[in-house]
């Protein structure tokens, strides 16, 4: 699981010229173990959540590492009345990754992404690609370019 991802991600790195650096690691299962391993900065990662709409659709949200989602703030921003974390299940089956380890490049998965403000922060950035051992280093601006998200703020704490 996640090989095939992982490789299509490389693949659109590839042909758009982006500078990246693969990082294989240790199994990370959380933001923090990420952070440790990849030996940054936990506001660098990148949160790639799978949510469900009220209207029965898959989003991903993305959200720097140090930050929690706000579901109601991005909700209206989206345009529904509620927004839930996809099942583990569902997020195997919209993207072929398990949970935790999901890259954020929706667009590789067919799913509207939304990007928080959060993750721009961070002239560089990092991500679990696809696998739970396996991490991407790239500019942030690099990742918006390839994304194209729609940009809004969602996030909450620090």
């Amino acid at each position: 699981m996640g090989l095939n991802e992982f490789h299509l991600l490389k693949k659109l790195l590839d042909e758009n010229g982006v500078e990246y650096t693969v990082h294989e690691h240790d199994p990370v299962y959380t933001s923090e173990q990420a952070a440790k391993v990849r030996g940054v900065e936990l506001k660098t990662g990148v949160k790639a959540l799978v949510l469900k709409t009220s209207n029965g659709e898959f989003i991903l949200a993305l959200v720097a590492a140090d930050r929690k989602i706000d579901l109601e703030r991005l909700a209206k921003i989206v345009g529904v009345k509620k927004l839930k974390l996809a099942s583990p299940n569902e997020v195997l089956e919209k993207t072929g990754c398990e949970v935790g380890s999901v890259h954020p490049f929706g667009n590789l998965y067919g799913l509207q992404t939304y990007l928080d403000r959060s993750v721009l922060e961070n002239k560089w950035v990092n991500f679990n690609a696809g696998l739970h051992t396996v991490s991407i280093h790239m500019r942030s601006e690099d990742m918006l370019r390839l994304i194209k998200p729609k940009l809004g703020d969602f996030s909450k704490g620090r």
